[in-house]
């Protein structure tokens, strides 16, 4: 027996050490690049070994694909597509865990050889794809090109047999096939499937099943510590080049990085959404999209696709203003294909010499009654035409814009460089697009997405632009309610836990890096429950609106206070000099809720106990201080209520 047990405490003394090295496998779906920058921040700075695991990358290679990798348990993790959605009704078990871009980098890429190239110059042409990329043959197919008439081929992950004709298409990222076209020369035409209305999710983070069941803690704590990466990687981009070139890419200059990284910010958009973020009603709306091309049964269940870390709150009405911005979206992307096309069929026509008397008036009764402001200069930028719907929304008449430049709709509020970048396009001969601040006459500042492209004759000389002009004001506002709901407690206005957390995580790295100290303090209110059943849940709610306010005047503007739920609520100090800092702050916070709430007529006595742990004195991660915090919290209960109290670990044996 007593042998028994000696070998039983040898096992559990090893087991930390097993556990806190556990080998797990990232599969890419491409070769090295900035394109996965959160995941090697998250190895390269221990986030994936404080997680307890060990991780290795793996580099995409021609022939292999990473849904095949997770499926069969080569990998444990991997990135892919929303053709993830497609996999899922092939009966693959796969889960997404988190989305890296809200909008997806895929685009077809041919070269350019004649003008006014469209996408259905594809037809019965050599396409080279890579897998995962259905979005692509949705994106076809929405066109009205049959899949069956293309020669699709293995993508070998190479430009080459683009540039020397092998192939007459490829499929490529934003981020980087367009920087080695332009370094070498050579012209070419994007197709993106955002021109027909589909804004899919790209490189999203998944796993299967089986990992999820098996492995629930590993599984979560890997998401944690990428998303925590990524958070990184977008915050310092220089270093995490440096780190790139060093470490991973042999293929990769520091100028196409740079040009990755400075691309990818539009996609991830973080000034809006927190990295790993994902909704389930884009994600019905691009199962539902691929359904309407026949890609999907209709109505496809999503149930058990997308990973839960936590169970979630009611967001029903979220997914309605989501359906209200998708709306627009399609009506904006049917709006620019149709005036595409038309602006094509104009060009085309002019170099042509073919425009007759009658086809003119259709052409220019066309534009006139167009629903989007449209604007044609020369090719010296003054304004030779406006349409009446341009008018209409910036309030300038023809005849105050005729002879002059765009430069009066600039307002001072966007970047020089979007114009600067705009005109590099233009120059070269190729359209752009993107969004802008513009000025009205009145002076007002709205959102405008822009769509501006060349005319040529034909010999290829540029004769005119025509922009496209979209007022996008409500679906910015529709974005930013999004953005702010998934980040802000609707009640209080505060940070909710999501936000708060990962600000947190950042304090305590900067404390980490710069051997610095700060505080959470953790607390709730007393007899908040008491509150609610005598006064009811208005009364609570307005206690609880009040009562965040108060706790905001009591703190520095580098500190930050968050809801966690109900009653709970948490403040970061992210530099404390002593314990005095914090006590200091906490005390403050006591006091202003101790004195009398004046809600609705009625005259309400609180109070709160208040728990504080230290960096580094009381923990070293997050969950670990959160843990202290709260234990504190109710060290201060114990001592009868309404006071302040530093986590004191408990004694052990004697």
């Amino acid at each position: 027996m007593k042998f028994f047990l000696i070998q039983l405490l040898c096992v559990l003394l090893t087991l930390p050490h097993a556990v806190a090295n556990e080998g797990v496998t990232l599969q890419l779906k491409w070769e090295h690049a900035f394109q996965f920058a959160g995941y090697y921040v998250a190895k390269e700075k221990g986030y994936y070994e404080q997680a307890g695991l060990n991780v290795e990358i793996k580099e995409a290679q021609p022939g292999v694909d990473p849904l095949l990798e997770v499926v069969s348990g080569r990998a444990d993790f991997a990135t892919g597509t929303s053709s993830l959605l497609l996999a899922r009704k092939a009966g693959k078990p796969v889960v997404v865990l988190g989305v890296i871009f809200q909008h997806s980098p895929y685009v077809l890429i041919a070269l350019e050889k004649k003008p006014l190239q469209t996408i259905h110059d594809l037809n019965d042409k050599r396409i080279m794809i890579e897998p995962l990329s259905e979005e692509l043959l949705a994106y076809l197919k929405r066109e009205g090109i049959a899949l069956d008439s293309l020669k699709l081929l293995a993508h070998n992950f190479k430009t080459d047999a683009l540039i020397g004709g092998g192939v007459d298409a490829i499929s490529a990222y934003l981020t980087n096939e367009p920087f080695i076209l332009d370094q070498a020369g050579v012209k070419y035409q994007i197709y993106t499937p955002r021109s027909a209305g589909i804004d899919f999710y790209g490189d999203n983070l998944f796993t299967s099943e089986q990992q999820i069941k098996q492995h629930p803690e590993r599984v979560k704590a890997f998401r944690a510590a990428s998303l925590r990466g990524w958070e990184y990687a977008m915050a310092n981009p220089d270093e995490v080049i440096q780190l790139i070139l060093r470490k991973y890419s042999k293929h990769k200059s520091q100028a196409q990085l740079e040009f990755e990284a400075a691309q990818m910010i539009a996609l991830m958009r973080t000034d809006l959404i927190a990295v790993g973020y994902m909704n389930l009603g884009r994600w019905r709306h691009i199962a539902d999209t691929y359904a309407e091309i026949g890609m999907l049964p209709n109505h496809f269940s999503l149930d058990g696709f997308l990973y839960e870390a936590s169970p979630r709150a009611d967001l029903s009405w979220i997914y309605s203003l989501l359906w209200i911005a998708l709306s627009l979206l399609a009506l904006v992307g049917l709006i620019a294909l149709y005036i595409h096309h038309l602006n094509g069929r104009l060009a085309k026509s002019l170099a042509e010499g073919l425009l007759t008397e009658q086809r003119l008036k259709i052409f220019s009764t066309a534009i006139e009654q167009s629903p989007t402001p449209v604007l044609i200069t020369g090719p010296n930028w003054v304004i030779q035409y406006v349409n009446p719907k341009f008018s209409e929304e910036t309030g300038y008449l023809a005849a105050e814009t005729l002879g002059r430049t765009p430069t009066f709709l600039r307002s001072e509020v966007t970047d020089e460089s979007a114009y600067k970048e705009m005109c590099s396009h233009l120059l070269q001969g190729q359209r752009w697009e993107g969004e802008l601040q513009t000025r009205r006459k009145s002076g007002e500042i709205y959102w405008e997405e822009v769509h501006v492209g060349p005319v040529k004759d034909s010999e290829g000389k540029t004769t005119h632009y025509v922009a496209m002009l979209l007022d996008i004001n409500e679906r910015k506002k529709i974005h930013q309610r999004l953005a702010h709901s998934a980040h802000y407690d609707m009640l209080t206005q505060l940070p909710n836990r999501i936000l708060l957390f990962e600000r947190v995580n950042q304090a305590l790295a900067r404390a980490k890096r710069n051997q610095t100290r700060l505080a959470l303090l953790f607390f709730d209110l007393d007899k908040f429950k008491l509150v609610n059943d005598i006064h009811g849940h208005a009364i609570g709610d307005l206690l609880l609106e009040d009562a965040a306010k108060r706790m905001l005047g009591g703190l520095r503007d580098s500190d930050s206070v968050g809801r966690i739920g109900g009653d709970e609520f948490m403040v970061l100090l992210p530099e404390i000099s002593s314990e005095s800092d914090a006590s200091a702050v906490a005390e403050k916070i006591r006091e202003s809720l101790n004195q009398p709430f004046l809600l609705d007529g009625k005259m309400l006595v609180i109070s709160s106990c208040i728990g504080i742990a230290l960096f580094p004195e009381h923990g070293a991660e997050v969950a670990e201080l959160t843990k202290n915090a709260d234990e504190a919290m109710y060290q201060a209960k114990s001592l009868g209520g309404n006071r302040v109290s530093f986590f004191v670990p408990a004694s052990g044996p004697n």
